[in-house]
């Protein structure tokens, strides 16, 4: 394989960093960029990228893709492929701070947007969510359902990206794929998260938050088969022909644009998802029950057979084992970081 550019946007966060160390294993040259925004533990973060930093072959930028002189600092860089996952993230926070996610998702992607254009990149490729199928209920939620009536605004800016991203596809001729992701989890994860948050609480005796009284199921999707997956379609270039699986595919009709859902398409409830976290720590959870969130969804369940027919492969890693591989991660991480101070 011949080394290509890839920029990846939020080199630093979660799946950002777990897709980024995947393609320099696999020989690519990454160039990063990610703001590093204190939304949750810089130093976190900043362990993430001094991994990274071990690599020769990628070169990181601290900077604000809000903000577009930042993002004309990368034209030199000679990118080939664009990963645009930098957004602010969480469902909830939106009710509460929207503003920045006007800042981070609307005006972020639209120089991002722009910098493909510049560019001329040979695929961008862009992360969107689940919570896109909002109040859908027919399911397994696949990629051509109408999706009309997201319930957070975190939801409609995401969808933004979507449309925003058709549009210069379609006017610049940007092959583009935009990907939903399904309830990401796994080592290195966020501490806003519901297994990162889960695993403290249970470890310190605390009670743990559960909302709708525990009716609730995920199609819960492990962080590195999500790697895998991304690295799968860079390779995978959308284009306006004919295919074989055109009776699945979201292709648009006008621009070599496509949208993917990256799930496990095996939905856990969310008590069997609490026991799994249990089994592992040896302890019970201490539960608060409470009544469903505003913005929030009963369950969410991938249709992952584009995935399929396009990479010849889905993720498939258990809960079982990507939940121990978690608690082993975090109690790891934070044993090293006590004997740092």
């Amino acid at each position: 394989m011949n080394a290509k550019k890839i920029l990846v946007t939020g080199s630093c966060g979660f799946i950002g960093f777990h897709l980024s160390n995947l393609l320099l294993k696999n020989g690519f040259e990454v160039i990063g960029i990610d703001n590093l925004d204190p939304y949750y533990d810089v130093g976190l973060k900043r362990a993430r990228n001094n991994i990274l930093k071990k690599f020769k072959s990628y070169k990181f930028f601290e900077k604000d893709i809000s903000v577009f002189q930042h993002v004309e600092e990368l034209l030199p860089e000679g990118i080939d492929k664009i990963v645009h996952l930098a957004a602010q993230a969480g469902v909830r926070y939106s009710i509460d701070k929207p503003e920045k996610y006007v800042t981070s998702n609307l005006l972020g992607c639209a120089n991002i947007l722009e910098l493909a254009r510049l560019t001329n990149v040979s695929h961008l490729l862009l992360a969107s969510t689940s919570s896109a199928y909002g109040a859908n209920t027919d399911m397994p939620f696949a990629e051509t359902q109408n999706c009309s009536h997201p319930l957070s605004f975190y939801a409609a800016t995401k969808q933004a990206n979507e449309l925003m991203s058709h549009s210069y596809s379609n006017i610049f001729r940007i092959p583009t794929t935009a990907f939903r992701f399904f309830t990401v989890y796994g080592p290195w994860g966020r501490p806003d998260m519901a297994l990162f948050k889960f695993t403290k609480a249970i470890i310190e005796g605390s009670p743990i938050d559960v909302y709708n009284h525990g009716k609730m199921q995920r199609d819960f999707t492990f962080v590195t088969d999500l790697a895998r997956s991304i690295m799968d379609l860079l390779e995978v270039t959308p284009v306006l022909e004919v295919t074989e699986f055109d009776h699945i595919d979201s292709k648009s009709p006008v621009a070599p644009w496509r949208l993917v859902n990256i799930g496990n398409a095996a939905p856990t409830d969310l008590m069997d998802y609490i026991n799994a976290i249990e089994t592992v720590l040896g302890k019970k959870a201490e539960i608060n029950f409470l009544p469903m969130q505003p913005g929030d969804v009963e369950k969410t369940y991938a249709n992952v057979s584009l995935l399929k027919a396009l990479t010849g492969r889905v993720p498939n890693t258990t809960i079982d084992k990507g939940v121990t591989e978690f608690v082993t991660w975090y109690q790891d991480y934070y044993r090293q970081s006590k004997k740092g101070t």
